[in-house]
């Protein structure tokens, strides 16, 4: 329904989204709360129709800075990647290690427990202002980031746009220190 109306005056709603930004004005509206079971209970914010343009732009222009720097193994929210080809690569390494089956070889799956909720945004925005160093971008950035907060500092809304690729940003470091400084033996 939101998106229904908001498509009733789209070109004015657009040109009025337009003339905000220009001019600076641009604050985000609140985000409405609901819960799925996916299988667990997940606390979705979702942004206003408005706020969800902006982030799919916003999106748009990080996804084209920061994608060609994570490594090739980062699977998560990425075009021409996903679950089912992280699955598939994962096997092919399982066969190469233990030799299809002769050797003993290990995986560690893992979760970072509450990962959205815990996400510096310092820490985040630091990484991002290392690649965004035009300053009104950066700073409609930092206001997307900082639209939401699970405790003082911390953290990312589970159901915005741009929250996975701020996660996919956040653990680039830790992909980047497993790929080329972790050694196996």
């Amino acid at each position: 329904m939101d998106v229904a109306k908001y498509e009733l005056n789209l070109e004015r709603n657009i040109f009025d989204l337009r003339k905000i930004l220009l001019h600076g004005e641009w604050k985000p509206d609140p985000y409405q709360v609901f819960f799925v079971r996916d299988p667990k209970l997940r606390e979705i914010h979702k942004a206003s129709v408005r706020d969800r343009i902006l982030y799919q732009a916003v999106y748009r222009k990080l996804y084209q800075v920061f994608d060609k720097h994570f490594i090739f193994d980062s699977y998560s929210s990425r075009k021409e990647k996903g679950t089912h080809n992280g699955v598939k690569r994962l096997a092919r390494f399982s066969n190469k290690i233990s030799s299809d089956n002769i050797n003993t070889g290990y995986i560690l799956k893992c979760d970072i427990k509450k990962f959205f909720d815990s996400i510096d945004q310092r820490i985040l925005l630091d990484l991002i202002a290392r690649k965004i160093t035009d300053e009104k971008l950066f700073s409609l950035i930092s206001q997307i980031i900082v639209s939401f907060e699970k405790t003082p500092g911390k953290g990312l809304p589970l159901g915005n746009v741009t929250s996975q690729l701020s996660a996919n940003i956040y653990l680039n470091e830790l992909d980047q220190f497993a790929k080329h400084k972790l050694k196996t033996k």
